[in-house]
């Protein structure tokens, strides 16, 4: 007999999406539960679509965020099995299927596949994260054209919370989303707990899910780049100690200006400056958030190194944006 999986599914608006979402999962190879759709103060009739498709709706009667949906959809749910899924991806029929069995083997906690941009289903949008000893994630493979590079599973620290399996005892052993990150890296910070801790997943390149991206906001939108700018220093402020800090005060520096450039570039520079100020005006508060407690400096500057090294490797073997160049060669490629 099949493990139970319940999808939790945050919506906010997005009526068409929604529904072109529930019809993918529909069509699944394997048995799904439950699905969860937690509405964000929707406006366009989306969780009533939803509904419509069998779908049990859970209304938030406002719009708290990401990270506060989809844990009221853990507290949920009583499945072994968890996913994660944003409200603009579409899930080829094997998606969940070849997840669960890749995630089935012993050591794995969560499993990503491989996503492809709605747009363009020649292009990656995102398959796994990585982050920099800097505080800065890169989504492996945005933007590039789909290779071989890939088309490998590998171990991964990091799965993205756009369309992601997870065990659901996982969220028991590290705890849930940090709901001051309200949206955007709240995955990363999640993953780096995880990674921390020694709880690991794969990356199954055959389960294949489209996405539209960024379709609330924007990639670029205002509010988009002050929250991860917010959340880039709120994980300075969780994980990195004084002494950790000061060790890697230089590779901070360097990942965060070549940000603000990216932004100004995008004409965003002042919702980035107000991101990274309103991240240290609460420095001290999300300091002593209890999330982060119990993780030695020594095991996460390890888990960064290896992180880190993740980037460099696929930026070499793919090609370098000037941004990654620009920082390897700035901070001695990841060396220390």
């Amino acid at each position: 007999m099949p493990d139970d999986v319940s999808v939790i599914i945050p919506v906010w608006n997005g009526r068409a999406m929604v529904e072109r979402l529930m019809e993918s999962l529909g069509a699944q190879t394997y048995p799904i539960a439950e699905i969860l759709v937690i509405d964000n103060g929707s406006e366009d009739g989306a969780p009533e679509a939803a509904e419509l498709r069998g779908a049990r709706v859970v209304r938030m009667g406002r719009n708290a965020g990401f990270s506060r949906a989809v844990n009221r959809g853990i507290l949920e749910c009583r499945s072994a099995w968890l996913v994660i899924l944003n409200s603009d991806v579409e899930l080829s029929p094997s998606w969940l299927e070849r997840l669960m069995a890749a995630a089935a083997q012993a050591g794995v906690w969560f499993a990503a596949g491989k996503i492809l941009s709605a747009g363009d289903h020649k292009v990656i949008d995102g398959t796994y994260d990585a982050l920099s000893r800097g505080a800065c994630a890169w989504r492996v493979g945005q933007g590039r054209a789909d290779n071989e590079e890939f088309s490998r599973a590998r171990a991964i620290l990091f799965a993205p919370g756009t369309a992601s399996l997870f065990r659901a005892e996982l969220f028991q052993r590290v705890g849930m989303l940090d709901e001051s990150f309200e949206s955007y890296l709240e995955d990363v910070d999640f993953g780096l707990r995880c990674a921390c801790r020694d709880y690991r997943g794969c990356y199954v390149p055959e389960a294949v899910a489209y996405h539209v991206g960024s379709a609330a906001l924007g990639k670029w939108h205002p509010e988009t780049v002050r929250r991860i700018a917010r959340n880039q220093v709120f994980l300075v402020a969780k994980y990195y100690p004084a002494r950790l800090f000061f060790h890697l005060a230089w590779p901070v520096l360097v990942a965060q200006t070549l940000w603000g450039l990216v932004a100004m570039r995008h004409g965003t520079f002042w919702p980035f400056l107000r991101g990274k100020l309103e991240g240290l005006m609460d420095f001290a508060t999300v300091r002593r958030s209890a999330l982060a407690a119990g993780v030695s400096s020594d095991r996460l500057l390890r888990v960064l190194q290896e992180s880190e090294n993740e980037i460099r490797d696929m930026q070499q073997r793919t090609g370098f944006d000037w941004y990654w160049r620009v920082y390897f060669a700035l901070t001695r490629g990841g060396a220390d």
